[in-house]
């Protein structure tokens, strides 16, 4: 029976994954490294994809895709999207409705945002939070670290009220 769990990137028989910089992990006893691979560059701000001179979409490779992956994620909204899993983007419109305290929303949101982001095995840790309030929204800052232990501040905002 075919392996339903290939060794991708490995040695034959060490079991040691060739990959450098990347943390191994465990796939039905065997372990690889996990790829970075690319993405499509988005300027969330505008809302559009980055084009190349040429017209094409301009792709990310590596941390950078991570990043894209990671601030894609926190801007959908989980159980919305039918192409993505269960398991893909965040909660935060929930937070209306409860009429929690700042110390209650900030504390739900260090845990659904750290929720997302670990979903993905490139994402080693969700860290360092700060929180900033407006009227209605809570601005906050975090820092990421991926398994190549490269760290990025990443940003998110939530509406409260």
């Amino acid at each position: 029976m075919a392996n339903l769990f290939p060794l991708v990137g490995a040695s034959a028989g060490t079991g040691l994954g060739t990959g450098t910089g990347t943390r191994a992990f465990l796939a039905g006893g065997k372990r690889g490294t996990i790829p970075f691979g690319r993405s499509p560059k988005f300027d969330h701000s505008l809302g559009e994809f980055v084009t190349t001179p040429t017209g094409k979409i301009a792709e990310s490779e590596g941390t950078d895709a991570w990043l894209e992956w990671c601030q894609k994620a926190l801007r959908s909204r989980r159980y919305t999207h039918l192409v993505y899993s269960r398991a893909y983007g965040q909660e935060y419109d929930d937070l209306i409705a409860r009429h929690l305290s700042r110390q209650a929303n900030e504390m739900e949101i260090l845990r659904m945002t750290t929720e997302t982001l670990k979903v993905d095995p490139r994402t080693a840790d969700v860290r360092h939070f700060t929180f900033a309030w407006g009227k209605d929204q809570c601005s906050f800052q975090c820092e990421i670290v991926n398994v190549r232990g490269e760290q990025k501040n990443l940003k998110g905002s939530v509406v409260i009220n």
